[in-house]
């Protein structure tokens, strides 16, 4: 499922409700930045992010607007002990839908805007591994 794109989410069910529930408290036992829903094998647009500055949980996220790059190394927890440069976008304007149906737009920088593109990237079936510039086991 890692490696499929994930299924738009047509309407906001109690079941979606869980689900982000659900992926809040996986992300956070693992002491993760973000989790997307493939990687508990949910095929849906679905996305939770937490830099330290608090959570974003997106429905069906969609990139509108990128500047600038930057690389930077990245790890994954789908792919424990790999550590890769990765070249992202420095900026990015972000929209999607919010648990409770309502349309968001982040605009972000730096870390923040480098953990929602990796997590987009996973709904299009794409790991970091894919599209690093050099990958290395972690120390």
């Amino acid at each position: 499922i890692l490696r499929e794109k994930a299924q738009k989410v047509k309407r906001i069910t109690p079941n979606i409700h869980k689900l982000l529930d659900n992926m809040i408290d996986t992300m956070y036992a693992a002491n993760g930045v973000g989790l997307a829903a493939p990687q508990i094998g949910v095929s849906k647009r679905v996305i939770v992010v937490d830099i330290g500055e608090g959570l974003i949980e997106l429905i069906n996220p969609v990139i509108v607007e990128k500047r600038g790059e930057s690389t930077d190394q990245e790890a994954c927890l789908s792919v424990p002990n790999l550590v890769g440069n990765v070249k992202r976008a420095q900026e990015i304007v972000i929209q999607g839908l919010d648990r409770e149906g309502n349309l968001r737009e982040y605009e972000v920088d730096g870390f923040l805007a480098r953990a929602l593109q990796h997590e987009i990237d996973h709904l299009e079936g794409v790991l970091f591994v894919d599209i690093a510039e050099k990958v290395w086991e972690k120390d």
